[in-house]
């Protein structure tokens, strides 16, 4: 589970209800056509601009942003490590059996085409390919949300503009003017709540996945490539860290440390 995907749009959502609640009434937000008009024409303006198999991956996306876990990149460089040290004990065949274990798909398959001897340019080209396509599939999850981001203060301009059409037709009428122009308003209000609170920031997220995800099936790539070149287990070890931000390598060495030192002494 993502706990900063839930903690921002649950909190956003709880703080400016704490703001309608302690300046007025919740209900004079609610307005059922206001709803209608922002969510639905959001909706299916968004639908219109996606093929039908698109839109209803959407609720895979929405899993990926709230339940995809984080990439465990030392867990994969280690893997790839081990793969390296029993490929140069054992041969490159001595990984079949090893690659039918893995839990990672891609690495599996990175691993067989070594395994059974494919051309290392065409290894290349064909994790490549593969990660290219899985890129292009988290671009249109995330095009889903932006777009969504995109309409929703449109049509919440939208029921503003018919919400003072019809204001403006019942002039006659001043006491009617002041509810009409808040309704007319409650729809603005429904379009930046939907685009910045809501599906602005899970396409953000999920840019931050696919980013993520796209980092670790590169680090494979070339740990499989160093693997089927023979490539010394400690230089491909050093290799691989150097993929990774500074910073997030001195994390893991600090984890590492520390995970030392906790052994030492629980030994002792």
């Amino acid at each position: 589970m993502d706990l900063a995907t839930f903690l921002g749009v649950i909190g956003g959502i709880a703080f400016i209800f704490y703001g309608i609640s302690s300046g007025g009434s919740i209900s004079a937000f609610i307005n059922i056509p206001s709803i209608i008009i922002t969510f639905g024409g959001a909706f299916m303006a968004t639908i219109t601009s996606f093929r039908l198999d698109q839109i209803l991956s959407t609720f895979q996306v929405l899993k990926i942003a709230f339940f995809g876990k984080n990439p465990d990149y030392e867990k994969s460089i280690e893997t790839l490590v081990e793969l390296a040290e029993k490929a140069r004990r054992e041969g490159l065949l001595a990984l079949d059996e090893e690659a039918s274990q893995l839990e990672d798909e891609f690495l599996r398959r990175g691993v067989q085409l070594v395994v059974d001897g494919v051309d290392p340019e065409l290894v290349r080209n064909i994790l490549e390919t593969e990660l290219s396509f899985v890129e292009e599939r988290h671009k249109v999850g995330v095009g889903i949300f932006e777009t969504i981001t995109g309409f929703g203060p449109s049509f919440g301009l939208l029921g503003t503009v018919i919400g003072l059409i019809q204001m403006l037709r019942s002039l006659n009428d001043p006491s009617s003017i002041g509810p009409s122009m808040a309704v007319a308003l409650v729809t603005t209000f429904y379009g930046a709540f939907l685009a910045y609170v809501v599906t602005g920031p899970i396409a953000n997220k999920l840019k931050l996945k696919n980013a993520d995800e796209s980092l670790l099936k590169a680090i494979e790539i070339e740990g499989i490539l160093s693997i089927q070149a023979g490539e010394n287990p400690r230089i491909l070890e050093q290799k691989l860290y150097a993929f990774l931000p500074p910073k997030l390598r001195k994390n893991l060495k600090k984890e590492r440390e520390v995970e030392e030192v906790y052994g030492v002494k629980e030994k002792a």
